[in-house]
């Protein structure tokens, strides 16, 4: 089976070529869906894949565009450097041969410029999409949950091994079930003792994970009792607590700018795209 696009031919051998290049990830993406609907879902993409390829080289061929020379090599040296050497680049371009190498980059270079040209002049996001963008998607611009913290730690090593760890923290319990000020201890027990032991804010994700199920379980002020992490063992307590919420509109702004523009211009290049697929003779035979 092949194709017929704009008169040149496209064997299937170079669709299953694309099909084999986006495999991993596509199953990786697509792992849930069943494997014969994935397998034609992959194979329908690498075919649209191949045939706006196709497509789009075609036009820059036609175009008469001019690419100096010297843009050719300046990209040619970037990208043997980038692949780091010429073994690499011919590895990628799946060819020895330079001239052709250079060519290629060359059609590349004008079918960049195609679609930069299909991209021009193109409108600014205005205040109401982005506006609306961000009610419809407020989940994404929560800022984490947040605790300050502090620890008195007894590390389990060399110096220290788990049982004396143990006994040393059970005293430190002990000292605070009677009264002690918590950060009188950190300086009398700890083996962190930077800051007086306060680990300031944190959110989930920057400690070991047994430290944070205690720590984003307490209260304000609220002490813990001893508890072990893959370090030591540890008596945490709470000075402060930010909730998760929702980052004001201004302060995230920019970036759903960014995203609308990219929106946009992926936009502009499908229509481009979708244009020439319908001045096109496409035929499967």
């Amino acid at each position: 089976m092949a194709l017929i696009v704009g008169g040149e031919r496209i064997d299937d051998s170079e669709i299953q070529q694309e099909v084999e290049r986006l495999r991993p990830h596509h199953e990786r993406v697509f792992k849930d869906k069943d494997s014969k609907e994935r397998q034609t879902q992959l194979y329908d993409w690498c075919r649209e894949n191949v045939i706006e390829k196709v497509l789009l080289n075609q036009q820059a061929k036609k175009s008469g565009m001019q690419i100096p020379q010297q843009e050719v090599e300046r990209l040619f040296e970037e990208t043997t450097r980038q692949c780091g050497g010429p073994e690499q680049l011919h590895k990628l371009f799946e060819t020895d041969d330079e001239t052709k190498i250079k060519e290629q980059m060359q059609l590349n270079i004008k079918v960049h410029k195609l679609l930069e040209d299909a991209c021009r002049d193109l409108p600014a996001p205005s205040n109401e999409a982005v506006g609306r963008f961000y009610e419809q998607n407020k989940e994404q611009f929560k800022s984490a949950e947040q605790v300050r913290v502090a620890h008195i730690v007894k590390y389990i090593g060399a110096r220290t091994d788990e049982e004396t760890a143990h006994s040393i923290m059970r005293k430190a319990q002990d000292e605070l079930s009677g009264g002690a000020i918590f950060e009188m201890l950190v300086s009398k027990y700890s083996d962190c003792l930077e800051n007086g032991g306060d680990l300031g804010y944190i959110t989930r994700g920057q400690m070991v994970e047994e430290f944070e199920d205690v720590a984003f379980n307490l209260a304000v002020d609220q002490v813990s009792g001893v508890f072990r992490s893959r370090f030591g063992f540890h008596i945490a307590k709470v000075y402060d607590r930010k909730p998760s919420e929702v980052v004001p509109l201004e302060d995230v702004k920019d970036l759903i700018v960014k995203e609308l523009e990219e929106q946009i211009r992926d936009k502009a290049v499908d229509e481009y795209i979708d244009h020439l697929k319908s001045q096109a003779e496409i035929e499967q035979i």
